[in-house]
């Protein structure tokens, strides 16, 4: 069975090195970029990556399954330029290419924020579905937070996926800003509206659900700063929101 890889991209020059040398054991790796302006495009290429640039900006779930159209394995593994797959985790995925049981598999990641990796606060195992047949699944059209949406049976992989998500407060902060608009924008077009008490009762609730029921305070510091960014990044989409 071939394997072939997706990865959409944009400024991804810090990541996408480790994350193509994670993936050597695959087939066919391909690229998506959205327009880069660092090295990304040359560091893939560099690695046997074949990239296509893509002239505009879909959203995250259109943008993934331009990339999926473009594979031609067998089987199909999506990452984030900011993922790495483990050794144990290639080594499943290779047992399951010579004898699969399910038309798609989903594995826990392991994510790090700030330098820390997350064990508690929602994070741990977050098990996400990466792996699938080709054919068997696409990604949903959501702008942002998008799924991969599979039509057949789906099994679980024990190894971990490595995902460097937030390597500083600075990218926290930056990203909790762009999404908190996407997700305004797509909340809008769905026809949902929110007032400034919407904004804030969801920024409570994130808050306690995150460092309170699951249990962030067992990461220290870092379990307070997420709960408080992914609290803000809630507020924010509601208030912005609210001014649509």
């Amino acid at each position: 069975m071939r394997l072939s890889v997706i990865i959409i991209t944009r400024n991804e020059a810090s990541n996408i090195a480790d994350c193509l040398e994670s993936v050597r054991f695959a087939d066919e790796i391909i690229v998506l970029d959205s327009g880069s302006d660092d090295d990304t495009v040359e560091i893939a290429r560099r690695h046997g990556a074949r990239v296509t640039v893509a002239p505009d900006w879909p959203g995250f779930g259109p943008q993934k399954n331009r990339a999926l159209d473009l594979a031609t394995g067998d089987w199909v593994l999506s990452l984030d330029a900011d993922e790495r797959v483990t050794p144990e985790l290639a080594g499943a995925i290779a047992q399951v290419l010579r004898q699969p049981e399910h038309d798609a598999y989903d594995m826990p990641r392991l994510s790090s924020f700030c330098g820390r990796f997350i064990r508690h606060s929602g994070w741990w195992p977050d098990r996400v579905l990466r792996l699938f047949r080709r054919g068997s699944a696409r990604f949903s059209d959501d702008l942002v937070h998008e799924k991969l949406v599979a039509t057949g049976s789906i099994g679980h992989l024990e190894p971990h996926l490595i995902h460097y998500t937030y390597p500083d407060l600075d990218t926290a902060v930056a990203k909790m800003n762009r999404y908190s608009t996407d997700s305004a924008r797509a909340l809008h077009a769905r026809g949902r509206r929110a007032s400034i008490g919407t904004a804030i009762g969801h920024g409570l609730w994130t808050f306690v659900r995150l460092y309170v029921f699951k249990r962030g305070f067992l990461d220290g510091r870092h379990g307070f700063l997420l709960a408080a960014t992914a609290a803000a990044g809630s507020f924010y989409r509601y208030a912005k929101l609210s001014l649509l």
